[in-house]
């Protein structure tokens, strides 16, 4: 079977190789794991049943894929297992067909990996979005069964309270992965651990990657303004797309065009709470800080922070068309204004490409949100969701599940530098710098966002209550006694 999947991979790489020469990022691991899996000596046809008397594992060479064994030589074999991924998102299990090369070349390499270690893989949706945390509360609290399960689990304050409350395997004591590894995003290990503990873990080889959270920019708005869209671009490989650099664009923008005494384009427009979450990340701040213990504190009133939700609020009320909006307009009334072409400028999640290039008319693109002056580099927050192995297993059961997934989620052989992420986005959006300059970017610039760890302290406690009357400082203030006892309830 080998032969055959090296020459399939072979020839589907030969065939293909000029449209998959993009480097990807964040995705630079070689096709082997080099001596850092473990497993306890076994024979040959068990796998490993207690891991206090583990060795190290080593790996035939085989070429384009490698064999992991213990330390006896004996090919690590899972015995049958069946692992089901529980995924919201997922379909019943059945596999997509495949329709390029680079997919087809994985389910080779899966196809391999499970006959060679003996088990089977699959996603399913099993629950929904809402429902997936109390569901792996429930599968614990009954002490689990039979199945061998990962769960894949949205980003919300029962996610930590089920951390808290020991209800998740503690991932990082599994030798059998080493999370140090390119494949793993380290936000989200980061975000989903506590010292040396990670229990939330997330791969770039599986999924869209992150999310992330920019500026789109209507570039007809600003060929009217007299900027070259591609400036845009340049000022951000640059290094120049600053808040500086924004409020000129804004200054250049914003005009009342038919010389009726009305505002009539606007420099931006777009949701209240990104705008100034995405100040303070700008700027290397945070509203919840973690410290080298590993014990969180509120940072709302530090320097950078402060100057951040300053910044963003000036900005706010001198360039945004919200001023301008119905006293009856939604929440979300930026969205027909941003896309009837009105704005230049929208700060917005990642995901939101695909709707934005199905309803706007005009060109766009997609940049960083500028860079405050105390970053060195432009901000992407990492909150996504993330998978976990409930606590209810034992170290055996836990070490199969981590040992197979971890083979799962590896770089397909011939294919290690290809970011598998890249090709739905280049869909999305309509042109490929705001993919190749700055998705990229948000892969590589993903750092925790500390506040999701604290139930009850939300960022948007601040950002609803900052007003022309009531300023980021007196706003911090009133809620510094509520964010003390949510923080104290956290470190205890």
């Amino acid at each position: 079977m080998k032969n055959k999947i090296l020459k399939r991979i072979l020839t589907a790489i030969l065939a293909t190789v000029m449209s998959f020469s993009i480097a990807g990022c964040g995705n630079t691991a070689g096709s082997e794991v080099t001596g850092s899996n473990e497993t306890e000596t076994t024979d040959s046809t068990e796998a490993a049943s207690d891991e206090s008397s583990e060795q190290k594992s080593t790996e035939e060479d085989l070429g384009a894929y490698s064999i992991r064994t213990d330390a006896n030589g004996n090919k690590i074999d899972l015995g049958g297992i069946e692992i089901i991924v529980r995924d919201f998102n997922a379909g019943d299990g059945t596999r997509p067909e495949a329709t390029d090369a680079y997919t087809e070349a994985r389910y080779e390499y899966i196809d391999w990996a499970q006959e060679t270690y003996n088990f089977t893989i699959k996603e399913m949706a099993m629950g929904d979005w809402g429902s997936c945390v109390q569901d792996l509360v429930d599968y614990v609290a009954i002490g689990g069964d039979d199945n061998y399960y990962i769960f894949h689990m949205r980003t919300a304050d029962e996610v930590f309270a089920a951390i808290n409350s020991d209800l998740v395997y503690d991932a990082a004591t599994l030798s059998c992965v080493d999370f140090t590894e390119d494949k793993w995003v380290d936000a989200v290990s980061e975000l989903y651990g506590k010292g040396d503990s990670i229990y939330g873990f997330r791969s770039y080889n599986i999924s869209n990657a992150l999310g992330g959270r920019g500026m789109y920019f209507n570039k007809r708005i600003l060929q009217e303004a007299g900027i070259n869209p591609q400036d845009i671009y340049e000022w951000q490989e640059s290094g120049e797309w600053t808040w500086k650099k924004f409020e000129e664009v804004c200054s250049a923008v914003e005009a009342d065009t038919d010389n009726d005494g009305v505002i009539d384009r606007y420099a931006m427009a777009g949701p209240k709470s990104i705008w100034f979450t995405m100040a303070v990340y700008s700027n290397a701040g945070n509203f919840i800080g973690k410290d080298n213990l590993g014990k969180f504190f509120n940072d709302l009133e530090s320097g950078v922070t402060m100057e951040a939700l300053n910044w963003a609020n000036g900005i706010w009320n001198t360039y945004d068309a919200h001023k301008a909006y119905p006293e009856d307009a939604a929440w979300n009334y930026w969205e027909t204004v941003f896309m009837n072409g009105e704005a230049a400028f929208a700060a917005a999640e990642l995901w939101r490409a695909g709707s934005i290039g199905s309803t706007l008319l005009d060109d766009f693109g997609f940049v960083c949100y500028p860079k405050g002056p105390n970053a060195t580099e432009y901000a992407n927050v990492c909150s996504d969701a993330a998978y976990y192995i409930p606590s209810c297993y034992d170290a055996e059961k836990a070490w199969k599940i981590m040992f197979a997934y971890d083979l799962y989620t590896e770089p397909v052989p011939g294919f290690e530098d290809y970011a598998p992420w890249r090709s739905g986005f280049y869909q999305q959006f309509k042109d490929t710098e705001s993919v190749d300059y700055t998705v990229v970017r948000l892969m590589e610039c993903a750092r925790p966002a500390y506040d999701t760890s604290v139930p009850g302290a939300s960022p948007d406690d601040v950002i609803n209550g900052i007003t022309e009357d009531n300023t980021p400082a007196q706003q911090a203030e009133s809620l510094r006694p509520t964010w003390a006892a949510l923080i104290d309830a956290v470190n205890q």
